[in-house]
Formats: C-alpha cells, structure tokens, sequence
C-alpha cells in the first residue's frame, strides 16, 4: 500500500509524550500552549499566534474577529475561491455574510486573477479568504496589489502550505490573518489542531478572548484593564464576564507538547515534500502541462488534472495506491452551498472537479513509490 499521507507523529513521538505523561502535568491549555504559540510565530515569522482546535476553527475565529473588532460589518462580502475547502465557505454563510465564489488558475489552484479582479470591481467585497491549494503557491505580488487597490483585507488559509514560500517569503505572512492545520496527514500534527497568525496586536488579542468564551483570562495585563475599566468589571467579577461573544475552541496542553516536538522536524518536512513535488512535475510535465512551480512548493499531494481520471484511478486504486478526489472540487456544486443559494458552475473550477484528483506525497514516500506512480498515471 503506497499511502496518500503519513502520520508525522513517530515512535519517539510517542515515548517523550508517554514520559511527559508521567510527570502528571496539566493536560488542559496552559504554559505549554503559550510556549507552543511563540515558537510558531518564530518559525512562521510573525508577531502573534493562537493555537486552537482545528483549522476550520481558525477560519471561524478569523472571520468572527474581524466582526468583534469591527473591521467588517455582519452584512459583508467575502470572495471564498471555488476550489477550497467547506469550512472556507461554512463561516461565512454561519455568521451570515455574503460569500462570492472566485474561478480557479489552472497553474496553481488559486483564485483566477482576472475573474477576482472582475468580483472586486463589480460587488465591492470586504474580504478575499485566499487558499494555497496543496501548498501550491499562489501569485501573492498581484493579489495582494489588488486587495490594496480596492481596499479588501486579506485572509489567508495555509492549512494544506506549511513552509510554502513566495520570493523566499512564507505563505501565511502576506494576509492579516492566516490559519493553519495540525490535523492527521498535515506537514506537521498536533493530533488535531489549527493555528492563527497576526502581526495586529488588536485582533490577537480579541481572537485569545473569543478562542475562550470571550472572557479575558488570556488576555495581556494592559488590554484585560481596558475592558474592566470600561465596563467597571471588578476582580472578583471578571472571573465570569464575558466581553466578547465568544466560543470554546480551545487546544490543550498534550497537543501543545507534541507540537513543540513536530516544529523541530518541520524544516525537514518541507525540504522533502517539495522534493517529491519537483520529481513528479519533472516526470509528469508532458503529460500534465498544466501545474507551475512559482516559488518553493511544500506540497501537499501533487494535483493531476487529466479526461482519463476515472482510467487513472482505477490503475492507481488496483496498485493499492491511495488517491482522493480534487479537495472539494467546486464549493458550488456542493449540496450545503446549492440549497441556499442555487448552483455555481464556474469554467476552470469545474475543470478541477470533473477531472481532478491527487496522488501521494509525504516525507516517507520514496523515489522508487513514485516511479511506480507517474509508470500507472503514463502507461
């Protein structure tokens, strides 16, 4: 069995968390989260970082934020691209907001630039929630020139592109915000787990409050005296005021420890998924014309467009290789999204769905195993 992802907790993993286990340490979020949220941000290279249950949680928290802070009113639009993942989509529609669906490329996954620019010239929209596909690396340079130019705030899902990097430049530093997954199969796990990244000290500090209930136990001596001086909230009191309309999305302090571990190997992780990408483009470039390589691509599984899919995969499948349909393929043909607001065909996003899916790619997939794959994929 050639598997399409690999657990990046080992052995080794296993026996520290079993001694670490044995000291009776606190489970729940404590040190240790604080601890694990500043070595992300060191490595990450940004100012802030909250961890929390999962990465369709971050992308809750960051939308919910921008409400909290009020950066965005609960009417607002939000450009989601159509090849994404459901829960880009579902807290928009949850929290009530507009979402407008953006055509893919068909060199990275990410939005179609002249159909995004189309969307921000004709509805105005207040944010773009941009998804690195597989860790395919957008053009970030002329989104983010068009965010600036129409005045839209940048959100980034990093979820499937830890270590991808633009002009030697990390996705999940050019946004506002940017979330990130440590679920099974991600670069890197926490067991489950998602991250949120900011450089906006205000946002930081909502998204601690609102991660919790929207109290301010999390919060820095300074902002935790604004709120209780505004709204004359004693000490006693403040144990169970709420200053914000909050959530328990909260991690712990197990999954605190494991990650401390998982960001030592990271690096290692990334230099090999990219690696493996480089094979497969290097052997699949006449037969898939279609994917680029704009910048170091931590990829997540490699993407193989092709009108022989259902062929492929049944060769692929009989091998006892793992593969998966395209992410979701088109959010606008999905039943959550056509029961509200009717079908969205878009041209390239439904390239990807009718034709699309992906193969392997982990740190423990071997020369030899692609071989065999791009043999299966050509034959």
């Amino acid at each position: 069995m050639i598997k399409l992802v690999n657990d990046t907790i080992n052995e080794k993993d296993i026996d520290k968390l079993i001694e670490w286990l044995g000291t009776y340490p606190r489970l729940t979020k404590g040190p240790l989260t604080l601890e694990f949220e500043q070595k992300w941000s060191d490595w990450l290279g940004s100012e802030f970082t909250i961890f929390c249950n999962s990465g369709s949680s971050a992308n809750l928290l960051m939308l919910w934020a921008l409400i909290e802070c009020e950066r965005i009113s609960r009417d607002a639009k939000i450009v989601v691209p159509s090849a994404s993942w459901a829960t880009d989509l579902s807290p928009v529609m949850q929290l009530g907001m507009t979402p407008i669906l953006c055509d893919a490329n068909l060199e990275d996954l990410s939005v179609d630039l002249g159909h995004l620019e189309r969307i921000f010239k004709e509805t105005n929209p207040d944010v773009l929630l941009l998804v690195s596909v597989l860790g395919l690396v957008p053009k970030m340079d002329r989104i983010v020139e068009l965010c600036e130019e129409y005045g839209v705030i940048l959100l980034e899902d990093t979820c499937e592109s830890m270590g991808s990097k633009y002009e030697d430049r990390k996705l999940g530093t050019f946004g506002l915000m940017s979330s990130f997954s440590t679920y099974f199969g991600h670069h890197m796990s926490t067991i489950e787990g998602g991250l949120i990244c900011t450089n906006d000290e205000e946002l930081y500090e909502v998204l601690k409050s609102i991660r919790s209930h929207g109290w301010d136990r999390d919060s820095s001596k300074e902002y935790s005296e604004h709120l209780r001086s505004s709204w004359n909230t004693s000490d006693f009191d403040a144990l169970y005021t709420f200053y914000h309309s909050g959530f328990n999305l909260r991690s712990t302090d197990l999954q605190a420890f494991i990650g401390l571990g998982q960001i030592d190997k990271l690096d290692k992780i990334c230099k090999k998924r990219n690696e493996n990408f480089k094979i497969y483009n290097e052997l699949l470039s006449d037969f898939l014309p279609y994917i680029k390589d704009n910048g170091f691509i931590s990829n997540f599984a490699y993407p193989v467009i092709t009108k022989d899919r259902d062929k492929i995969i049944k060769k692929l499948q009989d091998a006892n290789i793992e593969v998966r349909p395209m992410i979701c393929g088109s959010m606008g043909t999905q039943p959550f999204y056509v029961k509200r607001y009717g079908r969205k065909e878009l041209p390239n996003v439904s390239m990807v769905d009718k034709y699309g899916f992906y193969i392997p790619n982990h740190p423990e997939l071997t020369r030899k195993q692609i071989n065999k794959i791009v043999k299966i994929i050509k034959e």
